[in-house]
């Protein structure tokens, strides 16, 4: 059985779900009334049928409230994670993994690092499509300038995540 949870955050809310294989989606919700839509892609990802249960989701949940508590190491006990996506999309969201804290990477640069130094755009649309926002750190590429560009949540929340991680913003 799959399992979910929402939990507030200083962005508004967050969906927290996964199953036995790990996490699965950490996304922020635009309206509580697409909460069902959630569910959905939680259950295609899993496999599964769903329920709330906030205890299953206590781990997961604890680690975005430390993640926006300002704790660097809030992800070091969250259960492994289980994004479903393509290779591509794997491959691309792997690097994310690899962007330090503090620190941001163009589309270009994502690109060059996979083996794929002219697919810039494609790695725009598999960041947008990361299951996992702030656990994955897609707000942490931004354009070849550095200047903020695209987040699937919105660029206010994006810069306030690279704010709230210290990163130097360029003036756009």
């Amino acid at each position: 059985m799959a399992y979910y949870d929402l939990v507030e955050t200083p962005l508004g809310p967050m969906f927290v779900g996964g199953s036995g294989d790990g996490v699965h989606r950490i996304d922020f919700i635009t309206d509580r009334r697409d909460e069902a839509h959630y569910v959905e892609r939680l259950e295609r990802d899993s496999r599964e049928p769903v329920e709330r249960d906030p205890e299953a989701a206590r781990v997961a949940v604890e680690a975005v409230r430390a993640y926006f508590a300002g704790d660097e190491s809030a992800w070091d006990g969250l259960p492994p994670l289980a994004a479903r996506g393509t290779e591509f999309q794997a491959a691309v969201w792997h690097e994310l993994m690899a962007i330090p804290r503090g620190a941001t990477v163009s589309y270009g640069e994502i690109a060059m690092a996979i083996g794929r130094p002219s697919a810039a755009r494609a790695v725009g649309r598999a960041v947008g499509t990361n299951p996992l926002a702030v656990v994955v750190p897609c707000h942490r590429v931004v354009g070849s300038n550095g200047a903020i560009t695209g987040y699937a949540s919105g660029l206010d929340r994006k810069r306030w995540l690279l704010a709230h991680e210290h990163v130097e913003l360029a003036l756009n």
